[in-house]
């Protein structure tokens, strides 16, 4: 271990009860992803954190939704080419005003619990530790925070963000909770969802049954033939999880709506399936309907690419010479994760602390992984830097 990694590893150690401290402000700060005023006085908290440690934070307005804000060191480069150490986290949770009031942010028994305590706030305060830790030791180090407000509902506003930042990332750290099994995530879904609306014709169900035409009847039609898409053993899902119509048991449906969750595995998959889908979905089954459709809420997937592997095995290795004994592993679920890695930039998930039972009121972490997987992180940054430096 050189004498930066142990400086810097010594320091963050020492920073367990700060770092709790601002876990609490964060928690009890209600920050759903509609309430833009919560998600950016969240921000605010943040940057406030970083100002103290001598890092300014750039702010890039999102309207409707929580900015999108960066930090880093002084050596953070914009030019072409992959230079810059990108910590990756969102701001934004999927519960409501009130809720941060009624279960504030408390621990028991060494577990820290309150309002998206896992899912992402532990995450975002271990990132803002790393980047004071390299301010303070290795301001030459090129470390980036970026922090975004709209993760849970899709991460459209804040895509074109992300996909900037990663371009000049030689490597990205999305401080996710780690499995409640302590393991990391080497590999995400990706997915979206698509809302149909499906128009027949209103008829008297017993009087002029023959005059209808039934946007139900077509639905049903739909819903078969997409989840035929379905290939588990290739990771491919489909799901109507959504579906209504019609205006009375006696009437013909004049109108029907579903709505459709895809998940997959890579984006050769995606392409196909956005074709296929597209196609049922213009295709009429039963004559005289027809169906308007959009897509929605898109993810993109963190796939198992060479440079993926390799920064896991990195961030594993680094792990273990901490004595910490964990693992990859693959989640259907989806995160900003996938769209860094199909900007092209070397990606690991879930590198934040070790939780569990995200989005519900049991939601918790362990509380001394705070430091610990900030520790993992920033030994990974420093092999990183040291490895990129003999090589020019």
């Amino acid at each position: 271990m050189s004498q930066l990694e142990t400086t810097i590893l010594e320091w963050i150690a020492s920073q367990q009860e700060e770092m709790t401290s601002l876990l609490a402000a964060l928690v009890n700060t209600d920050s759903g992803s509609y309430d833009k005023q919560g998600v950016d006085a969240v921000g605010a908290t943040l940057s406030a954190f970083l100002s103290g440690h001598g890092i300014s934070t750039a702010v890039l307005p999102v309207e409707g939704f929580g900015d999108t804000l960066v930090a880093g060191t002084a050596t953070v480069r914009r030019d072409v080419g992959r230079h810059n150490f990108l910590l990756l986290g969102h701001r934004d949770t999927v519960f409501g005003k009130g809720e941060a009031a009624r279960r504030p942010f408390g621990v028991d028994a060494g577990r820290a619990f309150g309002p998206g305590v896992a899912d992402m706030k532990a995450g975002l305060v271990m990132n803002a530790f790393v980047l004071a830790a390299f301010q303070r030791f290795a301001p030459d180090v090129p470390v980036v925070f970026m922090m975004t407000g709209d993760e849970e509902i899709g991460s459209q506003a804040s895509l074109a963000h992300i996909r900037e930042e990663a371009g000049t990332a030689r490597a990205v750290f999305n401080a996710e909770p780690a499995r409640a099994t302590g393991n990391f995530v080497s590999g995400r879904k990706g997915g979206f969802t698509y809302r149909f609306e499906i128009a027949g014709k209103a008829a008297h169900a017993g009087v002029n049954f023959t005059e209808g035409v039934s946007a139900i009847g077509e639905l049903a039609h739909k819903i078969t033939a997409l989840h035929a898409l379905s290939d588990v053993e290739s990771g491919i899902t489909l799901n109507v999880g959504l579906a209504s119509g019609g205006s009375s048991t006696n009437t013909i449906a004049a109108k029907a709506v579903g709505e459709l969750d895809v998940r997959f595995v890579d984006n050769v998959q995606r392409a196909r399936l956005i074709e296929d889908i597209e196609a049922i979905l213009a295709q009429p089954v039963i004559q005289s309907t027809t169906t308007t459709f959009v897509r929605q809420s898109e993810s993109l997937p963190l796939a198992p690419t060479g440079e993926n592997t390799r920064l896991s095995a990195l961030y594993r290795e680094a792990a273990m010479d901490l004595g910490v004994d964990i693992a990859g592993e693959y989640t259907g679920g989806c995160a900003d994760s996938g769209i860094a890695s199909s900007a092209g930039a070397p990606t690991v998930c879930g590198t934040g602390p070790v939780g569990g039972k995200a989005h519900t009121e049991e939601e918790y972490i362990l509380i001394d992984t705070l430091s610990q997987r900030a520790a993992i992180v920033a030994a990974s940054i420093v092999r990183l830097a040291k490895e990129l430096r003999r090589r020019q």
